[in-house]
């Protein structure tokens, strides 16, 4: 009986490659190593910008508030400013001016000046000064026929208010009189308080100083 040649399996097969055909191996082309590099980058940038992004938006509003302080200062608190100095210096004078006309009298002339006085007074300090300078300072003007001036050697403002306002004063007082062969000078302070009736600083407080 004739036997046929045994076929192999199919494991057992082996395969027999073209020495001419090329070996199949995986690799990367220039293009692909171009690819991976770009997205490496833009991970590393997105990682930084994530990382980031609020101590830069930190610095952005702060320089944001910066600019709108300097803004605010410029167009609101420096034109304020102005304003409060123009009020002080308005205090200041109602000050001086009531002040000096309160301490400033003549026996020629006592009415017309305790009357100038007080058209610088308001309130219960009016009353007072009108009282005290009938009773008290025109009889002694007049027995000894005195003069005294007053003088604003320095004013400053203490307090300021849109109604109200303190300023202090210091003043020379100089007196003569028939009984004064040389006149007598005598240097003064008073905290004077200012409240605003109908648009005017009037004084309504008189406190010397010691």
């Amino acid at each position: 009986m004739t036997s046929e040649p045994e076929t192999p399996d199919d494991e057992d097969q082996i395969t027999v490659e073209d020495p001419e055909s090329p070996t199949v191996e995986t690799e990367t082309s220039p293009l692909g190593d171009a690819r991976l590099s770009q997205r490496a980058a833009i991970g590393r940038v997105t990682a930084w910008s994530s990382a980031n992004w609020r101590p830069i938006l930190v610095v952005t509003s702060v320089i944001a508030a910066l600019a709108l302080a300097t803004g605010v200062f410029f167009l609101q608190y420096r034109p304020d400013r102005r304003l409060d100095d123009a009020a002080a210096r308005r205090a200041i004078q109602a000050a001086s001016d009531g002040a000096v006309a309160s301490l400033s009298y003549s026996s020629d002339s006592m009415d017309r000046d305790f009357t100038n006085a007080k058209s610088h007074l308001t309130g219960e300090f009016l009353a007072y000064y009108d009282k005290f300078t009938k009773d008290f300072v025109a009889p002694k003007v007049k027995e000894k026929n005195l003069t005294q001036t007053a003088t604003v050697v320095r004013a400053a403002v203490s307090e300021l208010r849109p109604d109200s306002a303190v300023v202090l004063l210091f003043l020379n007082e100089t007196t003569t009189g028939k009984d004064k062969q040389k006149p007598l000078m005598t240097p003064s302070a008073v905290r004077i308080t200012l409240t605003k009736v109908s648009g005017s600083w009037l004084i309504s407080k008189f406190d010397p100083l010691e």
